[in-house]
């Protein structure tokens, strides 16, 4: 590839990069001071931590909501996030692979998702509650409560997760920043899709006789399992003229313009069974694995046909419990031995 591809190709993953490893920031971002020594913010990200120092605590806390919802998300599967641990990110990050892409969506849903959430617990003091709802509700229901800011976190949280995406250079929009711009924006619809309404019941004796709803957004790990079946279903893409200008086309399907909810990726991936850095796979060696299961935790497949090796585990519950009058519950402790099995 040419230099100036790979120029791009990196900025767009360090982009990702950094805001990722805010994830391991421990010091509490109180002091304006305090921006210039979180590393690799362009001049609008630094302009909004120092304008606005709770949101950038509130940003390091959904860098912390990415990498654990990613890795549970992923746990039955070869690709297990495993990346996101920094330091030790690998080009499965760096390369335009539907990895990629799931990352990029869940990091642009997960700032909106933590900001329209810190409007509502009162975190930020530049936000409040969402609005109340136009539409007038059904008998027995009525609006109150305190709603999710699903607005502010979009405007703000797209501020902050595309400008270093949008950043004006001589190369222009690149394909790699205009597949993360697609993806990050799938993100952030996934995001709108997960408000819904909540209620809570009042009433004499539990009557339920009156609701008070609000509009909630779903917590993360939902629209997580959205995107990972974006993921398993996203769209190999390139780069070629419609109409009178480039865009993203699917590559392997007839010309139509990519869909504004479907992920897209430019390279595909390796199989993740055996280790390369290169290519950025841990393996799957030592994973842990379903022997009933005919899914991807499958031994068979998580193993990539290596074979397992069982070992048995001895698991302690709770056991034999009793409920006491009134308002108790007793129980015993049981262990029992489990037999597990892990990849060859």
């Amino acid at each position: 590839p040419c230099a100036s591809c790979k120029l791009v190709q990196l900025v767009c993953f360090f982009a990702l990069y950094l805001f990722l490893a805010l994830s391991q920031t421990t010091e509490h971002i109180n002091k304006t001071q305090q921006c210039k020594m979180l590393p690799g913010l362009v001049s609008s990200q630094a302009q909004l931590c120092r304008s606005n120092l709770e949101l950038m605590q509130v940003i390091v806390q959904a860098a912390r909501e990415v990498k654990k919802t990613c890795q549970k998300s992923f746990a039955d599967m070869r690709w297990n996030c495993s990346s996101i641990d920094a330091p030790k990110y690998l080009p499965d990050l760096e390369r335009g692979t539907r990895e990629s892409a799931f990352v990029y969506a869940l990091s642009a849903a997960a700032i909106s998702h933590t900001i329209a959430r810190a409007c509502t617990t009162g975190d930020l003091k530049l936000c409040s509650c969402g609005p109340t709802p136009g539409e007038i509700p059904e008998p027995g229901y009525r609006w109150g409560g305190c709603a999710d800011n699903l607005h502010y976190g979009l405007v703000v949280g797209s501020k902050f997760s595309d400008s270093p995406l949008k950043m004006k250079r001589k190369s222009g929009l690149h394909t790699n920043k205009l597949m993360h711009l697609h993806n990050s924006e799938v993100g952030r619809q996934a995001l709108k899709a997960a408000l819904v309404m909540k209620c809570k019941c009042h009433g004499v004796s539990g009557s339920c006789s009156i609701r008070t709803c609000w509009r909630g957004l779903q917590d993360l790990k939902e629209i997580a399992m959205d995107l990972k079946a974006k993921y398993l279903s996203a769209t190999k893409v390139v780069h070629r003229p419609m109409g009178m200008r480039k865009q993203l086309v699917p590559k392997d399907i007839d010309i139509r313009p990519v869909r504004e909810n479907e992920l897209v990726y430019l390279h595909s991936s390796p199989d993740f069974c055996t280790r390369s850095e290169k290519l950025g796979s841990v393996g799957t060696q030592d994973r842990q694995c379903n022997k009933t299961s005919s899914g991807s935790d499958s031994c068979d497949l998580m193993c990539c046909g290596r074979g397992y090796n069982p070992y048995t585990e001895t698991v302690a519950e709770r056991c034999h419990c009793k409920y006491h009058w009134c308002c108790y519950v007793t129980c015993k402790k049981c262990e029992r031995i489990v037999e597990r099995y892990v990849c060859k």
